[in-house]
């Protein structure tokens, strides 16, 4: 299988000034598809503007016709699975299909306190995610259903027509820990990381690669353990988090370089930030849209 290349665009732009030109061009410059990620805020783009992920994605949907849509990642910080999931099968109506739901635990970010609760430990961030991506699910594949569990309940959900993919839209499950994995093993059409977090301030691509390959080889050992084919999932890798940072889009031939190591270790999907200036996603417009246009040939 080619590598896919796609992009992430941040939810910043109004859409009649610069929304819908970012992601038409998005399209028309051949990402396999375009992502968004699902926050309420983020780091340093907190008190700037920041619009919702399924407006946007629906706006991107009527604006666009072939590429695919998604995020990265969902979580189950300011989510619950009955009206994600009526969302998302909306969602999957209006795109005619090409929706992919990144999915991921979630983190300690301004998510977690904005709706007024604590953080979550670790450990209940885990258990909430466990919870959350079965019954999510079930709630796209059936079309009605009852659920009551520690978390999360679902009473009479209904969810006709179902989503246009069938049997539903595909997970791509956000992952790194053992329990994370093994729903990715067991839920996940797809897996993504964004490497070891551990390594982005000291470490190098050399350790980073060393993890990705550990984190990968984990995920086929939690296949193997319920009889998948560890082939069937599709396996991304969103950049900029690594000791890397945005060297490998400083020129064509840094990101095939990059991207071929990656390739090398069973990736079969590489996301790239779309340029913002002033930011940490700061890069050359013009060399970011070679990337896309001309790096894929190199990497078929």
């Amino acid at each position: 299988m080619s590598l896919r290349l796609s992009t992430v665009i941040l939810p910043i732009h109004r859409w009649p000034e610069q929304g819908r030109e970012v992601w038409q061009r998005a399209e028309e410059i051949g990402f396999h598809a375009a992502y968004t990620y699902d926050h309420l805020s983020w780091r340093s783009f907190r008190d700037n503007p920041w619009f919702g992920a399924v407006p946007t994605l629906t706006a991107a949907a009527m604006s666009t016709e072939r590429i695919r849509l998604g995020t990265l990642v969902t979580s189950p910080n300011f989510r619950h699975p009955v009206t994600l999931a009526k969302e998302l099968i909306s969602l999957d109506d209006i795109s005619g299909g090409r929706v992919t739901l990144g999915i991921g635990a979630g983190g300690s970010g301004f998510d977690a306190t904005a709706l007024g609760q604590d953080a979550w430990t670790p450990r209940e961030r885990a258990d909430r995610f466990a919870e959350f991506v079965p019954l999510l699910d079930r709630l796209l594949t059936e079309d009605a259903v009852t659920q009551h569990g520690k978390y999360y309940t679902a009473e009479e959900a209904r969810n006709v027509p179902g989503c246009v993919q069938r049997p539903r839209l595909p997970f791509a499950v956000a992952a790194t820990g053992p329990r994370g994995l093994k729903l990715a093993a067991r839920h996940g059409q797809a897996w993504v990381t964004t490497g070891d977090p551990g390594l982005y301030e000291n470490g190098t691509p050399e350790e980073s690669r060393a993890a990705l390959r550990g984190q990968s080889e984990r995920l086929t050992a939690a296949c193997a353990e319920i009889g998948r084919d560890a082939s069937e999932l599709d396996r991304i890798l969103l950049t900029a988090f690594t000791p890397d940072r945005n060297g490998p889009l400083e020129s064509v031939d840094a990101f095939v370089d990059f991207a071929g190591r990656h390739v090398e270790l069973g990736f079969t999907e590489i996301v790239i930030h779309a340029p913002v200036p002033d930011s940490v996603f700061d890069v050359d417009p013009k060399v970011f849209e070679r990337i896309a246009t001309e790096a894929p040939a190199q990497l078929a």
